[in-house]
């Protein structure tokens, strides 16, 4: 199984793809990210890829693995990525 890029040879290949430089790449990279930081609450679409989903979970009963023990998990609100369909069917075939 190949490795995953590194954030170094990510923003590298977007500068050759792009012809920006590699320190405005970072730059529109690091944009995106505080944006979708800030708007995450409201739903933050990447075209082509996916969206950042704001979802409340419910309070239900679990169990403690190392005793075995019933525990109360309270409900909270967590964020998903929802892949693109595109996206999901170029990876996937």
């Amino acid at each position: 199984m190949a490795k995953a890029m590194t954030k170094s040879q990510i923003m590298s290949t977007l500068a050759d793809k792009t012809g920006l430089t590699k320190k405005e790449v970072i730059c529109v990279v690091q944009t995106l990210v505080e944006l979708a930081y800030k708007e995450a609450s409201n739903g933050f679409t990447v075209p082509g890829l996916g969206k950042l989903v704001k979802r409340r979970r419910k309070a239900r009963m679990g169990r403690n693995p190392a005793t075995g023990e019933a525990i109360k998990i309270p409900a909270k609100t967590v964020l998903k990525f929802r892949i693109a369909k595109a996206a999901k069917d170029s990876v996937m075939g």
